[in-house]
């Protein structure tokens, strides 16, 4: 395909090429979340600020890392996970923020994604809408076990996704509305454990390109909660989410150190 990018080193969007990044990632969607992932890491510098992909790689126990942001949704995520998989990069690890669904998801809990719901466009383009959207089980596992060692509140298991924010906050409003909210009761009724916009995307391309996804989530708030006059209190720091992908990659590390020379 034709390379889009003024420089012919680096991929067009994110601008990084090989060398650049780890083959270990991180996934916030928002930019400026990226810095503050970073100070995690030993040596840590920028290496690309670009449209909303911003990246910075360092280390973390002696192997190289990096951090890059997606934007919001399953296109732009998508388009970071196929650049930074050219540029080098096989693991990956989204760290975001969702909201509750189910009445016991509260704010400032985690939710670690088995598996995703693909109410969005993206992933179309990948995969039969037949094919599932599921999580890396190692970093599941991994993500599952840093949380716990670290104290946190989380739940696991399959998350929502979908194109339009507010088709799910105010679908009333909407021509489909009928659509939208008969599928959020069915979501709610299979257990789904929280919404966002990304993860069904990463999961399909991950499995597209043969590499390896997870996603851990801060709860935000739950407007379940809301609807049924429970304590909802509206939650931004990311800090605890991070720290769990922190250590999950830790835990990945060495376990493929121990791996290689064993």
């Amino acid at each position: 395909m034709i390379n889009y990018s003024e420089n012919p080193g680096k991929q067009y969007h994110i601008q990084a090429g090989e060398g650049d990044v780890g083959r270990y990632v991180l996934l916030p969607g928002d930019p400026k979340r990226c810095a503050r992932i970073a100070a995690y890491f030993d040596d840590a510098s920028l290496v690309a600020d670009s449209r909303e992909y911003v990246t910075y790689t360092g280390y973390l126990d002696g192997v190289k890392v990096s951090v890059t942001s997606t934007g919001i949704g399953g296109p732009s995520a998508s388009i970071a996970m196929e650049e930074l998989v050219k540029a080098g990069a096989d693991t990956f690890i989204r760290v975001g923020t969702c909201g509750g669904m189910q009445l016991d998801v509260e704010s400032g809990d985690l939710v670690i994604a088995s598996g995703a719901v693909r109410m969005e466009g993206t992933s179309r383009e990948y995969a039969p809408i037949e094919f599932p959207a599921v999580a890396d089980i190692g970093i599941t596992n991994a993500l599952m076990k840093a949380s716990k060692e670290l104290g946190n509140r989380y739940h696991v298991g399959v998350v929502q996704c979908k194109d339009s924010f507010y088709g799910q906050h105010a679908p009333e409003t909407k021509p489909v509305s009928y659509e939208l909210l008969n599928k959020w009761e069915a979501w709610k009724r299979l257990g789904c454990l929280a919404s966002e916009m990304e993860s069904a995307a990463l999961f399909i391309v991950a499995s597209t390109l043969g590499v390896r996804v997870g996603s851990v989530f801060l709860v935000v708030a739950n407007q379940e909660r809301a609807l049924q006059g429970l304590e909802n209190p509206v939650v931004h720091d990311t800090d605890k989410a991070i720290r769990t992908a922190i250590e999950a990659l830790r835990k990945l590390i060495k376990e493929e150190q121990e791996n290689r020379n064993g």
